[in-house]
């Protein structure tokens, strides 16, 4: 399997938010969405305490090719709850995000995931898989490495009464967040105020996205995430793992790990980034999700291409 590094770029970020929100009610509650371009579908999926502005400056050039639809999924900065009595698990949240998909009427979906997003991808491909036709994971929880041991306090702290108020008190103090155990080692860059602001806005605002956080914390168990890897291995449509190799939190050998367990799947390094990749250099992403699509395309009409020939008639079998 090769590894191809993708080289460091200047061009300018775009302007972020300029396509309106869209509500599309599912069975837990409802889930906001943008949705930019037109062309073959792309879902994005972040992570915790981040939203769909996570991928403001990666989607803009996407859209000039691709269908880009952009969820704020319940993970800790969406600002519309989900039921009050709706059981969040990983597995739950991956039935969501398919009927996501189906209430959309999706079909051939590329998933784009990223931190804790890209282990609910897993959890959407591995239970979930058809109307998924590629997969896009750039550093994010991998087999037991979930959360990263450095951020694992969040997932155990949940379990106490008041923590994830006491959260939401904490992490919006602009002092703190490049500590490693906050956004220190999440971004190599800080985030811009009114982006993180954004992102914390809601669960500091609103006791409800607190519940719905707190229920997913205490719902994350790495040895559910480890026990994918035999159902992963069955997902046998492309898969690229984009990843920085700087980063601290999701080592570049677990997408080693992850590029041998699929078995369609290559590496692709980014430089220069942490963990939000999308954060820290979002016109490479954006550049490898591209080239990713347009390969794999590229191969899939040389088989339709040799399949079609096979069955023509006079041919026989070539020498």
């Amino acid at each position: 399997m090769a590894t191809m590094t993708i080289e460091a770029g200047s061009a300018p970020l775009a302007e972020a938010g300029t396509a309106p929100f869209t509500d599309v009610q599912l069975s837990l509650g409802p889930i906001r969405y943008r949705e930019m371009g037109r062309g073959e579908p792309i879902v994005f999926v972040h992570g915790l305490l981040t939203n769909g502005a996570l991928w403001r400056n990666v989607v803009p050039p996407l859209a000039e090719h691709y269908r880009c639809i952009v969820p704020d999924w319940p993970l800790g900065a969406h600002t519309l709850p989900l039921r009050t009595d709706a059981t969040l698990t990983f597995p739950i949240l991956a039935r969501l995000v398919d009927e996501f998909l189906a209430a959309l009427d999706l079909h051939d979906v590329t998933l784009v995931g990223n931190d804790t997003g890209g282990a609910l991808c897993q959890f959407v491909v591995a239970a979930h898989p058809e109307r998924v036709g590629r997969l896009v994971l750039t550093n994010c929880d991998a087999f037991d490495n979930f959360l990263p041991m450095p951020l694992r306090y969040v997932q155990w702290g949940a379990h106490l009464p008041g923590f994830v108020w006491l959260m939401s008190k904490v992490m919006p103090i602009r002092a703190l967040q490049r500590l490693p155990i906050t956004l220190g080692w999440a971004t190599k860059r800080p985030i811009g105020r009114d982006v993180v602001d954004g992102y914390f806005g809601s669960f500091t605002g609103d006791a409800a996205i607190r519940r719905d956080l707190g229920k997913i914390l205490r719902a994350i168990s790495p040895g559910e995430l480890l026990g994918l890897s035999e159902r992963l291995a069955a997902f046998g449509k492309p898969v690229l793992l984009a990843w920085a190799p700087e980063d601290r939190l999701f080592p570049l050998p677990d997408a080693e790990r992850l590029a041998e367990l699929f078995p369609d799947a290559r590496v692709r390094e980014i430089p220069d980034a942490y963990a939000l990749i999308p954060e820290d250099q979002p016109l490479l992403l954006a550049a490898a999700i591209d080239a990713f699509l347009r390969e794999t395309d590229s191969r899939g009409r040389e088989r339709e291409e040799r399949a079609a020939a096979r069955q023509e008639p006079g041919r026989g079998a070539q020498p």
